[in-house]
């Protein structure tokens, strides 16, 4: 799978749950975490939506464009840091839905594919710096 590809499909998944997000936070919540919000919650859970939307749609991949390493990193870190935090949740079983475990799994995954392209552009980076001093 290209880096391409994986970023189309990391950014297709954060457009659809900023969208999901967007149009009903409670049912998000309630599918993902088994847990209901107050009226303060699903102000929030919107302004993350809003969120997850612009970062998916930032992040994806243009058609001549090769992806970028600020939209890989981006994508790799939000993936890393939310498959933890659902582990997390998942662990302490305090919220725990029915979209719970499939939610970490594809965030891990999606992480697991970003983890190498983003290696390597840190890889070229440190040799550049190295060629250059020696240079």
């Amino acid at each position: 799978m290209t880096t391409r590809m994986v970023l189309a499909i990391s950014a297709a998944v954060e457009v659809l749950a900023g969208l999901v997000l967007i149009a009903s936070p409670t049912l998000f919540v309630q599918l993902l975490l088994r847990a209901n919000l107050s009226d303060e919650g699903v102000a929030v859970g919107r302004v993350g939506g809003f969120a997850l939307l612009s970062l998916g749609l930032a992040c994806w991949p243009a058609r001549a464009v090769i992806a970028t390493r600020r939209s890989t990193w981006a994508l790799f870190t939000y993936n890393l840091l939310t498959a933890i935090y659902l582990v997390y949740l998942g662990v302490s079983r305090e919220f725990v839905g029915f979209l719970l475990w499939p939610a970490c799994a594809l965030h891990a995954l999606l992480a697991l594919l970003l983890a190498h392209p983003v290696y390597e552009a840190v890889r070229r980076e440190q040799l550049a710096i190295q060629s250059s001093k020696a240079g």
